[in-house]
């Protein structure tokens, strides 16, 4: 589903909609059972329920969320939600206590909340259970149908497996329209003899997906399509079902055209506000919460060796303009003594030792704030780069300068969806997520990004 302008897989919004209704009944249960013996089964004194059912939910979704529940492999397995859910109510516990100790009127009683607690606890685990066993039954996935059998078409399986929508879609076949050589297995080809209507039919398509590079020899069947689309077929281009799907923008199957006639790219004024009120508020907040951490951070660098705390780098900014980023410095101060700049390597060796605990959850990143705060960059956006990377990348990749027609962020879409960039084939797989952002950016995804960055600085992903 496309909502604010960012594709939210069904199953996930469905999976969401099903547990805040299993929070909230699981409160009005676990009253009822505690007080099942009384003449009422909410007493005058917890009424109205449904405020403090609605802070439970609240609370436990923010939790689930930022423990990465809501995101595209939280199917990877069943035991993966199951441990991460028994994790969020763990949290979730100590969060309520909190709740109940600053704002007493919310408290249900101690029989009551553990009640709700241990139903919504069992109530999620079903739940997630029937989800998991649902999307095994073939009867309820789309069923998709790939126009050619060329290089581009060859990855959109491997990239359904890669982000775990696999179990969501089936892959029917591949119709070969142009060309003798296929690059998909042969056996996934359809060597059908009859037109695209007949076999849209035959094998009860839901949507056929295009990936034809040259649709000027009129080899497209036009025609049909219409057609089919007419009959109530979703048809799709390549590069808006790797964008739906993977939320990236593939570049090799990107077009110009494509990018100049999208709905997106867009910059607007009144999202330009938005966005900037939100960084200061956030910004503020942020750096309010996360003083005493930078204070101890100070310390210990000092405490380990002599340098400055600080790291001043030149990056490119909003635009192509440079700007000084600030970061917590987490090397050796002769880190690049021959003046040639790096890119940081898997257990670098330049990283001291409170650098490689910082680094890992994300602390060096912090003083980032006071930049966000003057306006140099955002909250959320693509991660800044030096100019000697710029550079060489811009010459390289297509498209990469796009990723400064918006601010860059202390975190982003690919820095949540990718692991540490260290190469130009890293830098490639961030572009396409950084495309993704600059094209769908809203309010709702910055906030949605900033949940999953919680997810990676907990769990440790992609940090060097």
């Amino acid at each position: 589903m496309h909502f604010f302008r960012h594709y939210i897989p069904a199953n996930i919004l469905l999976l969401f909609l099903a547990e805040v209704a299993c929070l909230i009944l699981s409160v009005y249960a676990g009253v009822a059972v505690r007080f099942l013996d009384s003449n009422t089964l909410i007493p005058a004194s917890l009424q109205p329920l449904f405020p403090k059912a609605l802070v439970f939910a609240s609370v436990m979704i923010v939790v689930m969320s930022a423990l990465g529940l809501y995101t595209r492999d939280w199917m990877a397995g069943i035991w993966y939600a199951i441990l991460r859910l028994i994790a969020s109510f763990v949290v979730g516990l100590v969060i309520m206590g909190l709740v109940f100790y600053l704002f007493p009127d919310l408290l249900l009683g101690r029989g009551a909340f553990l009640l709700s607690f241990w139903i919504a606890l069992a109530g999620m685990m079903l739940t997630r259970y029937l989800f998991f066993k649902w999307s095994d039954i073939d009867m309820l996935k789309q069923r998709v149908l790939v126009l050619g059998t060329g290089s581009r078409a060859a990855k959109v399986e491997a990239m359904l497996q890669a982000s775990g929508r696999a179990k969501q879609l089936q892959i029917v076949g591949y119709l070969p329209l142009q060309g003798t050589h296929h690059y998909v297995e042969h056996s996934r080809v359809l060597n059908e003899q009859a037109t695209l209507t007949e076999i849209v039919k035959k094998y009860d398509i839901g949507e056929i997906v295009i990936a034809i590079r040259d649709r000027r020899s009129g080899g497209l069947p036009v025609a049909e399509l219409l057609d089919c689309k007419l009959n109530g077929i979703s048809v799709i281009e390549l590069s808006t079902f790797f964008e739906r799907e993977n939320g990236q923008l593939q570049l090799e199957s990107l077009n110009a055209s494509w990018v100049i006639l999208s709905d997106g790219f867009r910059q607007e004024v009144t999202r330009d506000v938005v966005k900037r009120v939100f960084d200061l508020i956030a910004g503020a907040g942020l750096m309010l919460a996360s003083l005493p951490i930078m204070l101890v951070t100070a310390a210990l660098i000092v405490m380990e060796s002599s340098g400055p705390i600080f790291y001043r780098q030149e990056r490119v900014g909003h635009h192509g303009k440079s700007f000084t980023i600030l970061k917590f410095r987490s090397m050796r101060t002769d880190a690049e003594q021959d003046g040639k700049p790096k890119w940081a390597g898997q257990n670098d060796d330049r990283v001291t030792r409170v650098g490689r605990v910082i680094r890992k959850i994300r602390v060096d990143e912090l003083p980032q704030v006071f930049n966000v705060l003057t306006g140099h960059m955002s909250f959320v956006g693509p991660r800044p780069e030096r100019p000697f990377f710029v550079d060489q990348l811009a010459q390289q990749i297509p498209y990469y300068n796009t990723r400064h027609s918006v601010k860059p962020g202390i975190t982003g879409w690919a820095q949540v969806r990718y692991a540490y960039g260290a190469s130009v084939e890293d830098a490639v797989e961030k572009l396409q997520y950084d495309l993704y952002y600059v094209k769908n950016h809203s309010l709702f995804m910055d906030i949605m990004v900033l949940f999953q960055t919680a997810q990676v600085v907990l769990w440790g992903k992609g940090a060097r």
